[in-house]
């Protein structure tokens, strides 16, 4: 079984899925989508680029990360039907995505568990050297968030529209109520588009410290620096911090979105409509830690590979 993954390469989530796929199973990897007996579409927006005489002479399996009900128009309605006509499986990440997808195709619809490379992100002890390295103040506590915040339509305008999905606005309110118990919180950002997030931070003083594109190696060692890693998202295919921070035992709590429950303590996770809750939510290091440990690299993928029948 010889597989072609077509993803775009934005540096980022899906570029790191697909070399970390094709990393460990090299055996059964093309570069040539003509040579495949199986094309996995992971950026499903760039289909396209083969000719769809293609996808029908082969099998095909689809990956849909999430979908934002509120973003779900005619034209993405009209791409998921699309999708459907050479599409054999679609692979999603939540029940919540499964169920929403469920209304635009008819082929079927798999859920499986992603994966996380623990050669990546992995716990560091030394948190005040770290700090030093990046000029980070060591008597601060540093709260998290590395996943973008803006709609990309607002930056040329500089309006800085929240990316509701991602919940920016809980975030920011979050940190509003730590903030009076904890005076000294400081938030650490990655990622591109943080126009948003950085605006509100300077409404309510709260310093910041910002490393737009992080890579991967630096991006585990600003994990480590952390003291608490806060999700707030209100829709999630993941997100992949979940999972990145509980192999590291980053402390972490979340909204109850994507794979928070599958691997996050109920005390750890809060409901985005009650921000009061995080007044009694905790993180619970160990429970994420043995959750996510379940899900590394290579041994997930005898799991994960059964999609292929390989």
């Amino acid at each position: 079984m010889k597989i072609f993954i077509l993803y775009a390469e934005e540096n980022w989530i899906v570029d790191q899925l697909a070399n970390e796929w094709i990393l460990h199973n090299k055996e059964n990897y093309t570069k040539d989508f003509r040579k495949a007996d199986l094309i996995w579409i992971l950026s499903s927006y760039i289909c396209d680029s083969i000719p769809i005489n293609i996808y029908k002479n082969k099998k095909v399996i689809t990956t849909i990360h999430h979908i934002v009900p509120e973003k779900t128009d005619k034209n993405k309605i009209k791409h998921f039907k699309y999708l459907d006509t050479f599409t054999d499986l679609f692979l999603t990440f939540t029940n919540e995505c499964k169920e929403t997808l469920s209304n635009y195709v008819s082929n079927e619809i798999i859920i499986k568990k992603q994966w996380v490379n623990q050669n990546l992100y992995f716990n560091i002890p030394e948190k005040n050297a770290l700090r030093d390295r990046f000029n980070i103040d060591t008597n601060t506590f540093l709260v998290g968030s590395f996943q973008r915040d803006t709609e990309g339509n607002s930056l040329k305008s500089k309006r800085f529209k929240p990316k509701l999905e991602k919940g920016p606005d809980i975030f920011i309110e979050v940190i509003k109520k730590l903030k009076i118990k904890k005076p000294n919180v400081r938030v650490l950002l990655t990622g591109y588009r943080r126009q948003y997030i950085m605006r509100e931070l300077n409404k309510i003083n709260v310093p910041f410290y910002y490393f737009e594109m992080a890579p991967f190696s630096k991006l585990n060692e600003l994990y480590n620096c952390l003291d608490l890693y806060i999700v707030s998202s209100r829709v999630e295919g993941g997100p992949r911090a979940i999972l990145e921070c509980s192999i590291a035992k980053i402390p972490i709590i979340s909204t109850d979105v994507g794979i928070a429950k599958n691997i996050l303590s109920e005390k750890s996770i809060f409901n985005y409509n009650k921000i009061e809750e995080i007044e009694v939510c905790e993180p619970d290091l160990e429970y994420a830690y043995q959750n996510a440990k379940s899900l590394t690299i290579p041994k997930h993928f005898i799991d994960f590979n059964e999609i292929f029948n390989i």
